[in-house]
Protein backbone atom coordinates (compact mmCIF):
# COMPACT_ATOMS: atom_id res chain seq x y z
CA UNK A 1 0.00 0.00 0.00
CA UNK A 2 2.84 2.65 0.79
CA UNK A 3 4.15 2.15 -2.53
CA UNK A 4 0.84 2.57 -4.31
CA UNK A 5 0.71 5.54 -2.66
CA UNK A 6 4.13 7.13 -3.64
CA UNK A 7 3.28 6.08 -7.37
CA UNK A 8 0.03 8.13 -6.63
CA UNK A 9 2.10 11.21 -5.65
CA UNK A 10 4.35 10.78 -8.35
CA UNK A 11 1.74 9.92 -10.87
CA UNK A 12 0.29 12.88 -9.61
CA UNK A 13 2.67 15.72 -9.97
CA UNK A 14 3.42 13.95 -13.30
CA UNK A 15 -0.08 14.97 -14.04
CA UNK A 16 -0.03 18.42 -13.35
CA UNK A 17 3.17 18.75 -15.55
CA UNK A 18 0.92 17.60 -18.57
CA UNK A 19 -1.60 19.92 -17.66
CA UNK A 20 1.17 22.80 -17.20
CA UNK A 21 2.44 21.86 -20.53
CA UNK A 22 -1.24 22.22 -22.30
CA UNK A 23 -2.14 25.33 -20.34
CA UNK A 24 1.23 26.83 -20.91
CA UNK A 25 2.66 27.95 -24.12
CA UNK A 26 6.93 27.46 -23.19
CA UNK A 27 8.21 24.83 -25.36
CA UNK A 28 8.90 23.09 -22.26
CA UNK A 29 8.36 19.30 -22.28
CA UNK A 30 5.41 18.66 -19.64
CA UNK A 31 8.00 15.97 -17.40
CA UNK A 32 10.22 18.98 -16.86
CA UNK A 33 7.63 20.93 -15.85
CA UNK A 34 6.91 17.84 -12.93
CA UNK A 35 10.20 17.45 -12.12
CA UNK A 36 10.49 21.50 -11.59
CA UNK A 37 7.68 21.30 -9.49
CA UNK A 38 8.97 18.21 -7.36
CA UNK A 39 12.04 19.46 -6.83
CA UNK A 40 10.24 22.83 -5.05
CA UNK A 41 7.69 20.49 -3.46
CA UNK A 42 10.25 18.52 -1.71
CA UNK A 43 13.03 21.71 -0.97
CA UNK A 44 9.81 23.23 0.62
CA UNK A 45 8.97 20.54 2.65
CA UNK A 46 5.08 20.21 1.30
CA UNK A 47 6.17 16.92 0.28
CA UNK A 48 8.80 14.47 3.05
CA UNK A 49 11.53 12.57 0.59
CA UNK A 50 9.68 9.19 2.63
CA UNK A 51 6.83 10.59 0.76
CA UNK A 52 7.97 9.20 -2.81
CA UNK A 53 11.92 7.09 -1.83
CA UNK A 54 10.75 3.85 -1.97
CA UNK A 55 8.97 4.23 -5.51
CA UNK A 56 11.63 6.44 -6.69
CA UNK A 57 14.06 4.27 -6.00
CA UNK A 58 12.11 1.52 -7.90
CA UNK A 59 11.90 3.64 -10.46
CA UNK A 60 15.28 4.24 -10.93
CA UNK A 61 16.36 0.34 -10.79
CA UNK A 62 14.16 0.05 -13.59
CA UNK A 63 15.16 2.89 -15.61
CA UNK A 64 17.62 0.64 -17.97
CA UNK A 65 14.65 -1.52 -19.25
CA UNK A 66 12.81 1.86 -20.19
CA UNK A 67 15.68 2.79 -22.80
CA UNK A 68 14.82 -1.18 -24.47
CA UNK A 69 12.06 0.75 -26.52
CA UNK A 70 13.97 3.95 -27.78
CA UNK A 71 16.88 1.75 -28.71
CA UNK A 72 14.54 -0.85 -30.84
CA UNK A 73 12.68 2.09 -32.35
CA UNK A 74 16.39 3.24 -33.63
CA UNK A 75 17.23 -0.22 -34.59
CA UNK A 76 13.51 -0.38 -36.47
CA UNK A 77 14.93 3.10 -38.35
CA UNK A 78 17.81 2.29 -39.12
CA UNK A 79 17.52 2.85 -42.81
CA UNK A 80 15.97 6.31 -42.07
CA UNK A 81 19.33 6.99 -39.81
CA UNK A 82 22.15 5.45 -41.94
CA UNK A 83 22.68 8.64 -44.12
CA UNK A 84 22.69 11.17 -41.20
CA UNK A 85 24.69 8.59 -38.75
CA UNK A 86 28.27 10.34 -39.06
CA UNK A 87 26.77 13.62 -38.34
CA UNK A 88 24.77 12.88 -35.48
CA UNK A 89 27.86 10.51 -34.43
CA UNK A 90 30.46 13.41 -34.51
CA UNK A 91 27.53 15.56 -32.85
CA UNK A 92 27.01 13.52 -29.54
CA UNK A 93 30.67 12.57 -29.43
CA UNK A 94 31.44 16.22 -29.25
CA UNK A 95 28.26 16.83 -26.80
CA UNK A 96 29.51 14.36 -24.45
CA UNK A 97 33.16 15.83 -23.82
CA UNK A 98 31.31 19.15 -23.60
CA UNK A 99 29.34 18.04 -20.70
CA UNK A 100 32.05 16.25 -18.72
CA UNK A 101 34.27 19.15 -19.32
CA UNK A 102 30.94 21.78 -18.26
CA UNK A 103 30.34 19.17 -14.95
CA UNK A 104 34.17 19.26 -14.25
CA UNK A 105 34.70 22.71 -14.44
CA UNK A 106 31.33 23.16 -12.10
CA UNK A 107 32.14 20.17 -9.81
CA UNK A 108 35.58 21.97 -9.21
CA UNK A 109 34.40 25.24 -8.47
CA UNK A 110 32.08 23.93 -6.27
CA UNK A 111 34.41 21.64 -4.52
CA UNK A 112 37.03 24.73 -4.21
CA UNK A 113 34.03 27.22 -3.18
CA UNK A 114 33.26 24.47 -0.30
CA UNK A 115 36.55 24.15 0.78
CA UNK A 116 37.32 28.30 1.64
CA UNK A 117 33.90 28.42 3.42
CA UNK A 118 35.07 25.86 5.54
CA UNK A 119 38.06 27.70 6.73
Amino acid sequence: MKFLKQFLIILGISLIGEILKSVLSFPIPASIYGMVLMFVLLLTGIIKLDQVRDAGKFLIEIMPVMFIPAGVGLMASWNVLQPVLLPVSVITVITIFTVMGATGLVSQFIIKKRKGETK
